[in-house]
């Protein structure tokens, strides 16, 4: 059996669900407020991953949703013939009123293209499908509670849908309730049994993933006796934190694979911080005795090297350095390394054509906004990651700005940004937003022409760097920042995505001013330890 090294997919990759088809292994991932929308990944052997793309793209538009609202939680299946696709759109998370609409599309092949979507309801979120052997279609999700005295994760229901009328019953069932948070429900209908696999204790360090069981769909529903299938809740020192929110693949042979995602901290004064966000890895599990589902190995904790099950040529080994290189030399931004806020750029705004081999930014809105930021975002995968751009930009104003930024949202990021002002003229600042609080260093006064960026990201520590384009030279700007406040484990607030890096252009006075993009490009060192 091959040997996979987790995470699978590495950085910000949350909520997998794994779909096989032949021979042809599927995972879609969400993707929240980013553009395009719901990630989708493929192997043939479960042990190397490529991505293919997105189901949600041109004209796919999340313009006005809160941080860490939008896409949440896809549900890959096939049946009848074509995949499905289900998932939610979060528009408001405000205190205990979530506004939430439940979609479908489906396509003949994974590429699409995809349907004009089918509204599943607003009953609430984590909605998947299940295909019943008999040849009924269900959807099984949250049902959120809005009113303060009860509790908010009201149970998990499952509702029938009609394909050939395009549309729900209307009537849902509640099928399971626990005290604690319960949500991410798939069923499965597995010899005589039918299985309800259930995210359990939050997406935090509480994290997991439960069972339970009934020979009826509408149940009633048998609790496992273990506390947890899988969880590293009780192990605070494991590489994979808030291992949870799991669904199961059958391989061609018959063994079974559970998909799930994990967290892998860095420490900064011996707290921690998932800097990277949530990231997609893989288990070998098994039916035991009592026909409950457990981990090939023994225990709950999720594995960092695992033997899964097939024919490929996995290796044990941790994944070596690597990176990539965008010269801007194509007709597009490939999307499956770039993202956006929200919606996509349009041509006049991420201009490829202006000036051939560079891309022009044309400066948007601050980044406060939730509408029109010009900003083009790649995933960071490992703790320490270099970024590198050239940028020609001749900046008017303190209210033109461009260059690198390291970003979580719009209360969390760390902007080297070229800028003017009548007392400094042109030059560098490293402006940091944690919160309501805005800082800027002192300003770095920088020669006319191109100029090469750098951000390195250390663990918990970020720092940036300078130099004249063509010159090797870099110099290195004096502070280090706190790339730990880039995560969902910093504040008060909810936070479910992960760390960022790209460049983005401000022109807070909307004259068209533009900045101009070369090489850029991305260095992956892996930790060992992780």
């Amino acid at each position: 059996m091959p040997v996979i090294h987790n995470p699978v997919l590495r950085g910000f990759n949350p909520d997998p669900s794994i779909l096989r088809v032949g021979h042809d292994y599927y995972i879609a991932t969400s993707t929240f407020e980013y553009h395009p929308a719901v990630r989708l990944h493929h192997s043939r052997d479960l042990a190397e991953w490529s991505t293919l793309g997105h189901a949600l793209g041109d004209g796919f538009d999340l313009r006005g949703i809160p941080d860490s609202g939008g896409v949440w939680a896809p549900s890959l299946t096939h049946a009848d013939g074509q995949f499905w696709l289900a998932y939610s759109i979060v528009r408001s998370m405000d205190g205990d009123d979530k506004d939430i609409d439940n979609y479908l599309v489906t396509a003949d092949a994974i590429t699409g293209p995809w349907s004009e979507p089918v509204h599943l309801g607003s009953r609430g979120f984590d909605f998947s499908f299940f295909h019943d052997p008999d040849g009924t279609h269900w959807i099984v999700g949250v049902q959120w509670d809005q009113r303060p005295e009860y509790p908010s994760f009201s149970g998990l229901v499952v509702e029938q849908y009609l394909p050939g009328e395009r549309r729900t019953s209307g009537d849902a069932v509640r099928i399971h309730r626990e005290d604690g948070l319960v949500e991410g429900p798939n069923l499965y209908r597995i010899a005589d049994w039918y299985y309800l696999l259930i995210a359990a204790g939050g997406t935090g360090w509480n994290h997991g993933i439960t069972m339970a069981r009934s020979r009826s769909l509408l149940g009633p529903y048998e609790r496992d006796p273990r506390d947890a299938v899988l969880t590293t809740r009780d192990a605070p020192g494991h590489p994979l934190q808030k291992a949870g929110h799991g669904e199961l693949v059958q391989t061609p042979d018959g063994d079974w694979v559970l998909a799930h995602l994990a967290s892998r901290p860095t420490l900064h004064l011996g707290e921690r911080y998932s800097t990277l966000g949530r990231e997609t890895c893989l288990q070998h599990v098994v039916f035991d005795d009592e026909s409950w589902l457990r981990l090939a190995d023994g225990g709950h904790h999720a594995s960092v090297a695992v033997a899964v099950p097939g024919d490929g040529k996995g290796t044990d080994a941790a994944p070596g350095p690597r990176g990539w290189v965008d010269d801007f030399d194509a007709d597009l931004l490939d999307s499956t390394r770039w993202s956006t806020l929200r919606a996509a750029l349009p041509r006049a705004t991420a201009d490829l054509g202006a000036r051939p081999g560079w891309l022009r930014l044309r400066g948007g809105h601050s980044a406060a906004s939730v509408f029109d930021q010009s900003m083009i975002l790649t995933r960071v995968e490992e703790h320490r990651a270099d970024f590198e751009v050239i940028l020609d930009a001749e900046p008017r104003s303190p209210r033109e700005a461009a260059g690198p930024i390291a970003w979580y949202d719009r209360a969390g990021w760390i902007w080297l940004q070229l800028t003017q002002d009548a007392e400094h003229g042109r030059h560098l600042r490293v402006v940091r937003r944690d919160a309501a609080t805005t800082t800027r260093s002192a300003p770095i006064a920088v020669p006319e022409g191109p100029l090469g960026l750098r951000m390195r990201l250390d663990g918990p520590v970020l720092r940036f760097a300078w130099a004249p384009a063509g010159e090797g030279a870099w110099r290195e700007v004096p502070e280090d920042y706190p790339a730990w406040t880039l995560s969902d484990d910093h504040g008060p607030r909810l936070r479910f995505t992960g760390l960022f890096f790209g460049v983005r252009a401000d022109d807070l006075d909307g004259r068209g001013w533009t900045a101009d993009l070369d090489h850029a490009a991305m260095r992956f060192e892996p930790d060992p330890a992780s």
